[in-house]
Formats: structure tokens, C-alpha cells, sequence
């Protein structure tokens, strides 16, 4: 079996941050997102795993190069225009062939392995995993029969059919090719995956399902990125490395990489904090991630993901943001009681003192 994870998305909710990079390189406790969907691949027996890239593509290629250092062997596809999941599909022919494959979108996380997902079934049609959701407005929804069978999907509908969205996770046998050749784009001008699924249907192919157990993430905005963080970051084992001196206070679940170095400082975790770092003065709270080569000195941050290269300077209190890489914050004459943001690479940034 292969894998197809799909990167070439432009990551508009995410702007500033994606203005400079790809939202599947956005960190999650240190760590780029996409590689936790290539670890899980890896894990479940996929090594050969192609890629979709978009305009932001080298990125991702440099950060993923040719697969090895996970174990797996990576072939990366152009999607010159994103026209929609099923054209990922239609231009990924090539490099998938005859196989059976997973589909995953690089974006989501899910708490799930995918070892529980993939079964002998895959040999008979496609699979599909599902969540139960608040407003599955804003999902592909699917539709069942009385005997609880898939009978239909829908994209996004004003008035959904059932309260279980498609996760981001589907298992494809090679007619899924014939299907995406075969529908027209939808209103939005794309090839939705929905459409595709729902011609294996008409065509009376199986398409069985599972539900998800544990959470999912859409992480393409700032709070529910954020909400992934406190996820991951409540899995982290105590691990101390890096120079600590007497004066600092390391508190439940912490996690300090080698080089990192901490003065007179309270660390209250879950934290991780990365190589490099360099905390002074300061106060690290609960599901905070600091990156590699960052500068913390007589500052307040919590609940928030601070990327690699930034500094922050005299902020009374941080809380619930995401700052890219190698930003700047310091002091500003106004008095709010606690700062929110999120702002984008090498921008300089004055703040409350």
C-alpha cells in the first residue's frame, strides 16, 4: 500500500504565518504537523509516500527531503493550481499506479494510528473515517440507509443529512482513478473527493467506514492549532536537558532539548522547549512550545507556540498566540492586561509593558 499526503493547500486562514511558509510546516510541540502524518504512515507499514506540493513547495521538500530520515521513501507531485482533493488523486496516477493507497491531508491531525485504520477490507473498496461534529456544515457529510450503510455524500451542505463529517483519512483501491476522471468540477470550480466517493457509490462499489476514536484537528486556524498543541503537549514525558540553574523552578511535564538554557525562571508544563533556547527572567505556563533558538528574557507566555529564532522582550503577559519565526515583541506605552496575537515571520511587534 502507499500513501498520498496532501501539502499544496495555500493556507489562507493562517495568514500571516503562511504568507512565508506552508501550513503543514506549522509547528505542534516543536514539530512540523506534516511530519507527524509521515510518522503515522511510517508506523503503519507505508514507506512509499508521494507528496502534493504547492507554491510553497521547496519548503516542504526541505524540511521532508527524500523521505529517509523517517524511513520512508518520498515522491513529491506539483499541483500548479489547487482544483480540490480529487484532482490530487488525478495527478497523482503516475506514482500511484495499481496500488491501493491511504489519503491523508496534511493539515489534520488525528489522535487515532492509522494501523487501526487499514484492514484486508481495502481489498474489497474504499474506506472512509468519520467523526461525529457540532456544525457539520462546514465538512463533507455523509448520508446512510436504515441498515446504516453509506448511500450518500455531500460537500459542505446547508442542511446535512447526518452529523458525521469526513475526517481527512480514506483508503482507495484503483477504481477510485476511474471515478476522479470521471466527475465535473463542482460550483467552486474543484474536483471534490466527495463527488468521486459518491460515484464509486452510484456505481456499486463498497464504501465502508469507521468512526473515528479520539480527536481530530483541523489545524488551518490559530485556536484550533493552539487547541492541537495542548493536545500533543498533555502526551509529553519530563525530559531535562539543556544548562538549568539553582534559581529555576521546573514544573510537571517539561521538556528541554540539549542546548537549550534557562535562568532564575519559572517553567510550569506541560512545556517543550527547543535547542538553543535561551529563558531569562521569565515564565513559561501550561501548553506552551518554544522554539529552537528562541529568546525568552523577564517575560510571560502560556498557552501559545513560539517558533524557532524569536525573541521576546519585558511582555507582562502572553497568552493564546502564535508568533513565527524569528519575531520580535517588546514594550509598548499601552496597558492591556494580557496580549493575544498572531503575526508572522521577522515582523517587530510592540507590546505592553
Amino acid at each position: 500500500m502507499r500513501g498520498l499526503i496532501l501539502a499544496g493547500g495555500h493556507g489562507t486562514r493562517l495568514r500571516p504565518i503562511t504568507h512565508t511558509r506552508a501550513k503543514q510546516l506549522v509547528p505542534i510541540a516543536n514539530k512540523p504537523i506534516i511530519h507527524y502524518a509521515i510518522e503515522s504512515m511510517v508506523a503503519a507499514g507505508i514507506k512509499e509516500i508521494g507528496v502534493i506540493i504547492g507554491k510553497n513547495g521547496a519548503d516542504i521538500i526541505d524540511s521532508l527531503r527524500d523521505g529517509s530520515k523517517f524511513g520512508a521513501e518520498i515522491t513529491y507531485i506539483k499541483q500548479t493550481i489547487p482544483l480540490g482533493l480529487a484532482d490530487c488523486v488525478l495527478i497523482s496516477r503516475g506514482f500511484l499506479g495499481d496500488e491501493n493507497f491511504i489519503m491523508y491531508l496534511g493539515d489534520n491531525m488525528i489522535e487515532m494510528s492509522l494501523s487501526s485504520f487499514i484492514s484486508d477490507s481495502i481489498s474489497e473498496g474504499a474506506k472512509i473515517l468519520l467523526q461525529r461534529v457540532e456544525d457539520p456544515r462546514r465538512f463533507g457529510v455523509a448520508e446512510f440507509d436504515d441498515d446504516g450503510k453509506i448511500v450518500k455524500l455531500v460537500e459542505k451542505p446547508e442542511h446535512p443529512p447526518s452529523d458525521m463529517a469526513l475526517v481527512g483519512v480514506y483508503m482507495f483501491t484503483p477504481d477510485i482513478h476511474e471515478a476522479v476522471s470521471s466527475i465535473k468540477p463542482s460550483a467552486r470550480g474543484e474536483l471534490e473527493i466527495t463527488d468521486a466517493i459518491q460515484w464509486l457509490l452510484d456505481a456499486g462499489k463498497d464504501v465502508s467506514y469507521e468512526v473515528l476514536s479520539g480527536w481530530w484537528i483541523d489545524t488551518g486556524k490559530k485556536d484550533s492549532l493552539l487547541e492541537c498543541n495542548r493536545l500533543v503537549l498533555d502526551t509529553i514525558e519530563r525530559s531535562i536537558g539543556g544548562d538549568i540553574d539553582l534559581m529555576t523552578v521546573l514544573e510537571g511535564r517539561v521538556f528541554v532539548s540539549d542546548g537549550a538554557t534557562i535562568v532564575n525562571s519559572r517553567i510550569s508544563g506541560p512545556v517543550v522547549i527547543g535547542p538553543g533556547a535561551e529563558i531569562k527572567d521569565s515564565y513559561i505556563g501550561p501548553y506552551t512550545a518554544i522554539g529552537s533558538d528562541c529568546e525568552i528574557v523577564n517575560s510571560e507566555i502560556e498557552n501559545s507556540v513560539v517558533m524557532d529564532g524569536s525573541e521576546i522582550r519585558n511582555v507582562r503577559r502572553m497568552t493564546d498566540s502564535l508568533i513565527g519565526k524569528n519575531a520580535k515583541l517588546m514594550p509598548s506605552p499601552t496597558k492591556p492586561k494580557s496580549t493575544r496575537m498572531m503575526i508572522g515571520d521577522d515582523c517587530i511587534v510592540e507590546v505592553a509593558d
